[in-house]
């Protein structure tokens, strides 16, 4: 591996941080002009208890048995705003591929030097919503019989490249980078073995990844945008280690210092001081640098800044005009009968108890209209008169339905009422008005969804917006393409296109396609906002449809 030049932050000049030159890259962080050295306390023993933060203040050490690479729940909630750690799948565009990697942050020092301390820090004064905290500590191999004895009697070297699974912390930071979901194993220290359960998450326009070998494996460095090392002093990583692992994961004091002298201390010589020489920033004295922080995170912010994803409208808009309906599309027959319903749903001087009535009379019918399209197979009863009847039978495993909140959880009782045992998820989709990008912010799906047929319901699909986020969540749960029907009352022909162009095996069902969408992309003539009209909550100002305001539940 060949020695980068390092931009140390905050750090005294010696002969372990080298010069401060600029990387190759030419993004090298400028220290201002007035910039002072933090001074260098005494490591006797009883400065130790001064240099470490009183315990329950914002930055007390982190209190865990079992590896966390997002909160439980997955919120970090601070002063300004609650930041949703457990990261979100990014917007596509119109052709439904991700705009642009997520920016990897990869977080290195020795254990206890503050790692996630510093990544809590940095995600707070991000400011940004969506973020995915990964932590190396999930990765430790599964042990063997032997090796199990040895970790119960500290014999074991945690500390050691061979103990961790490179393979796949690479996969799972490449699926995370491309918008991915995960699934990241929950390491039990208390037992040194994983959990049975895994936890799943998604890519973000952040990612921060930590841990003691985070820049020991050549692959897993070329994923990383930034690599920032965490200096701390080893007397004052010693303490923090001895408090965390007799208070919170069941140590004795006699093995953590022989586990320390034994492993810890000669691992962090022979392969964790040496990735130094390949950061991008170091950062001595961990959290309590604050300047160096700020730097991080004003650089971070530049960098952000370039990549920023916006949700284009326009480019939506005319990316499918002129060309005719896909085939992947079924309407529901326009018979008199739904032709007047639709009559009634569409009329604004409709008293939402009507409203509710027909609305609901049409769900029926578009249910049992989609269920026609499932896989059916040949199959013999016999009757009670003793004769065989050659019939048909559901060829699936099962049937699950998903709403996209608030609206499509209108349609859960028509969905109910016709399949028996179906089972419901939900998400909850919301447009950020800053940007005009759709963000998930809810996400309850069954176990095993990759097996079912899934209905995705929706009452109004314009741009389609709301539901191409959506089919991507589901696809990252891998339920296949051609498993997923899109059911909705009331279409735009910009919504189908968009769905049918980006997702082309997604069977979409509706009840009537609307031939336009005015400026601000309501659908033109429409039926209003479903969610207001239904709930009888306030309209917003401009009328707009369900899927294109922020809605609430």
């Amino acid at each position: 591996m060949v020695p980068r030049e390092v931009d140390v932050v905050g750090r005294e000049p010696g002969p372990a941080s080298g010069t401060l030159l600029q990387r190759p890259t030419g993004s090298a962080l400028e220290l201002p002009p007035d910039f002072t050295v933090l001074p260098r306390c005494c490591s006797n023993a009883e400065s130790l208890d001064r240099l470490l933060p009183p315990v329950g203040t914002r930055r007390s050490p982190r209190r865990r048995t079992t590896s966390q690479c997002k909160s439980e729940p997955p919120l970090l909630r601070t002063s300004k705003r609650t930041i949703y750690t457990a990261g979100r799948p990014p917007w596509y565009n119109e052709h439904g591929t991700q705009s642009k990697e997520a920016f990897a942050i990869g977080l290195g020092g020795g254990s206890a030097s503050g790692k996630t301390t510093v990544a809590r820090m940095i995600i707070e004064a991000l400011d940004v919503p969506w973020v995915v905290l990964l932590s190396m500590d999930s990765f430790y191999k599964v042990l063997t019989t032997q090796q199990q004895e040895q970790a119960a009697h500290n014999n074991f070297n945690f500390d050691h490249p061979d103990a961790f699974d490179f393979d796949l912390i690479v996969s799972t930071l490449k699926k995370l980078k491309q918008g991915k979901s995960v699934k990241v194993p929950v390491y039990d220290f208390t037992t040194h073995s994983r959990k049975k359960d895994w936890k799943t998450l998604y890519g973000a326009n952040v990612i921060i990844f930590e841990g003691i070998m985070a820049f020991a494996d050549k692959t897993l460095l070329e994923l990383l945008d930034m690599k920032i090392f965490v200096d701390t002093d080893s007397d004052i990583r010693l303490v923090r280690r001895l408090r965390r692992d007799i208070s919170e994961r069941g140590r004795d004091i006699e093995g953590v210092i022989k586990q320390y002298n034994k492993f810890v201390k000669p691992a962090f010589d022979q392969y964790i001081q040496p990735t130094m020489r390949v950061a991008d920033i170091v950062v001595p004295w961990g959290s309590g640098n604050t300047v160096a922080i700020d730097l991080i995170v004003q650089h971070m912010h530049s960098q952000l800044e370039e990549r920023k994803l916006r949700w284009d409208m326009a480019a939506l808009a005319s990316a499918h005009q002129c060309h005719p309906l896909p085939r992947t599309l079924s309407v529901l027959k326009s018979t008199p009968q739904v032709r007047g319903m639709h009559t009634i749903i569409r009329d604004k001087e409709t008293s939402r108890d009507e409203f509710i009535f027909y609305s609901k009379r049409l769900m029926r019918l578009l249910i049992e209209h989609a269920l026609s399209f499932l896989p059916f197979q040949d199959c013999v009863v016999q009757t009670p008169q003793g004769q065989d009847y050659a019939g048909k039978c559901y060829a699936g495993k099962q049937i699950t339905g998903v709403s996209i909140l608030r609206a499509g959880e209108t349609m859960e009782p028509a969905l109910r009422a016709v399949c028996k045992d179906v089972r419901i998820g939900t998400i909850l989709i919301q447009t950020n008005q800053l940007t005009g990008e759709p963000e998930l912010h809810y996400l309850r799906l069954p176990k095993d969804i990759s097996d079912d047929h899934v209905i995705l319901m929706d009452c109004t699909v314009s741009t389609g917006a709301a539901a191409m986020m959506a089919v991507r969540v589901l696809l990252d749960h891998d339920v296949p393409e051609d498993k997923i029907f899109l059911l909705s009352l009331l279409m735009a022909e910009m919504g189908v296109h968009s769905v049918a162009y980006a997702f082309p095996r997604v069977r979409i069902i509706t009840t009537a396609v609307d031939k336009r969408v005015n400026d601000l992309f309501r659908i033109i003539p429409g039926i209003g906002n479903f969610g207001d009209r239904y709930f009888g909550t306030d309209a917003a100002p401009d009328g707009s449809d369900e899927e294109e305001v922020a809605c609430t539940s």
